[in-house]
């Protein structure tokens, strides 16, 4: 019993682990607690020979084919963010429309998307009034498609 309770309280961060000790930590009467730079193993190098002439290439990402158009979410309510956040998650841009939404729903969406960009280290910007485009860490959309976004703005 007295174990699971140490190890419940070790995972909550209550008490210290004495498995995670190095023995090339140094500690001083003062307190001080110094750690050796090289802790943890390092990764095994990726030794994958492709031969003298092999390119490798990037696969495009879906919103960078041409043609490609960024996909318009339009939520009824706030129970249809679960699709805003699984195709933001899936790595594509996304058009959020709240122009159908009553202003407390649309409040309630638009903070859920910005937790959404912050946790995924994307970006949001507001496009027409309730009209939103979440973009994924290193998307960058271009002039044509902020041409699209405005065309579906004004529609």
């Amino acid at each position: 019993m007295a174990g699971a309770i140490r190890r419940m309280a070790t995972y909550l961060g209550l008490v210290e682990d004495g498995a995670y000790y190095d023995e090339h930590d140094e500690r001083h009467p003062d307190g001080r607690v110094e750690v050796s730079e090289n802790r943890s193993a390092s990764a095994p190098a990726a030794s994958a020979d492709h031969g003298a002439g092999a390119q490798v290439r990037d696969m495009p990402r879906a919103y960078e084919r041409p043609g490609y158009v960024i996909p318009t979410v339009l939520p009824a309510t706030y129970n249809d963010a679960r699709r805003i956040g699984e195709e933001f998650r899936g790595g594509s841009p996304v058009l959020m429309d709240l122009t159908s939404m009553s202003d407390s729903d649309a409040k309630r969406i638009v903070d859920f998307a910005a937790g959404l960009v912050f946790g995924l280290r994307g970006s949001i910007s507001r496009v027409a009034p309730k009209i939103f485009l979440l973009s994924p860490d290193g998307v960058d959309v271009s002039d044509i498609a902020s041409e699209q976004l405005h065309r579906a703005a004004a529609r």
